[in-house]
């Protein structure tokens, strides 16, 4: 992990297409804005996580199905 400081209104770009700005910090929350192509999905980790579980349990219940149907 790369662990960089950054100041309110400060940015930093990644692979020169995403760009992560600090727009406020009160107490022990930062609020950041991400800009990035469209294509580019962002997600918050928790909500990130949840779709890659629903992904799998999803791919699970489609390879369950298929071997029912080969019985």
């Amino acid at each position: 992990m790369l662990a960089l400081s950054r100041r309110k209104n400060e940015s930093l770009v990644i692979d020169n297409q995403i760009e992560v700005t600090v727009l406020e910090i009160r107490g022990d929350q930062v609020k950041i804005g991400i800009t990035a192509p469209k294509e580019i999905p962002v997600y918050r980790k928790e909500v990130y996580l949840q779709i890659q579980e629903a992904n799998k349990a999803a791919v699970d219940n489609a390879s369950l199905d298929a071997l029912k149907k080969l019985l």
